[in-house]
């Protein structure tokens, strides 16, 4: 199979007052249509900076990024929702729609019939002060698919939320992310999160990062993600991942 996207030798270098440090040493990985993909690794080990080079908010410095072809859109959902207090939440979630100068009554339906299928239908004229974090969330995640991306990249998205929220809000994206058909990177510190909700983990070494190990998340009963933290293959992939992950505390 194709890969949606291929990343081969790529290199970050940045500079700061001690000279040039090397912060991607050589990123190899494929990416394939409908997968999601989870990328762990040791804190500031360059999880975030891979996911800025591969939407142009960053200049790679070395390396090859090729996407299937050159049409493909890029969805981005960053660790905290940014949404805009003085917008209701339907203007919140048309942003990305008006930015791009492709905001149409056809396009406008389709975020509206978003927010009914996900539970926010009731909040549409509301505004975000009036949600939960879970919930804003949700909202954020909406507004990166009214777009139509045909890769989601999501930066940690649950990290500002307490532990119940996020096991809940991870359950909800998961099942978004598969019924609306996306190809999506998560990067997350959570172990757990990874093999919970993806097809297969990336596992990146310290810095200079390259790609350690694959794993490809196979479970005998595989399912939701609160379902296959139950299961006995998901202790036996987190014991593996911790160990490559070679934290020193």
């Amino acid at each position: 199979m194709k890969p949606l996207l291929s990343i081969r030798k790529l290199k970050k270098n940045y500079q700061d007052l001690d000279g040039e440090v090397e912060a991607l040493g050589g990123i190899d990985l494929d990416v394939y249509e409908g997968e999601i993909l989870s990328i762990v690794g040791p804190s500031g080990c360059g999880k975030t900076s891979l996911l800025s080079i591969l939407s142009n908010l960053e200049n790679k410095s070395d390396g090859n990024v090729k996407f299937q072809n050159e049409t493909i859109k890029i969805g981005y959902m960053l660790q905290k929702d940014a949404l805009f207090p003085w917008r209701t939440i339907l203007e919140n979630c048309l942003l990305g729609l008006e930015i791009q100068h492709s905001l149409t009554e056809e396009s406008k339906k389709r975020v509206i019939e978003l927010l009914k299928t996900y539970g926010l239908s009731e909040f549409m004229d509301k505004y975000p002060s009036s949600l939960s974090g879970g919930m804003r969330q949700r909202v954020a995640l909406i507004r990166t698919l009214a777009i139509d991306p045909d890769i989601l990249f999501l930066d940690e998205p649950f990290s500002a939320l307490d532990y119940i929220t996020r096991i809940y809000l991870s359950e909800d994206v998961y099942n978004i992310i598969k019924k609306e058909g996306k190809t999506a990177i998560l990067v997350t510190h959570d172990l757990a999160e990874s093999i919970s909700l993806s097809d297969r983990v990336a596992v990146l070494s310290k810095r200079p990062a390259v790609v350690k190990k694959i794993y490809n998340i196979e479970m005998k009963n595989k399912s939701t993600p609160m379902e296959n933290r139950k299961t006995k293959e998901f202790n036996e992939y987190y014991d593996k991942i911790w160990r490559d992950l070679d934290v020193h505390l």
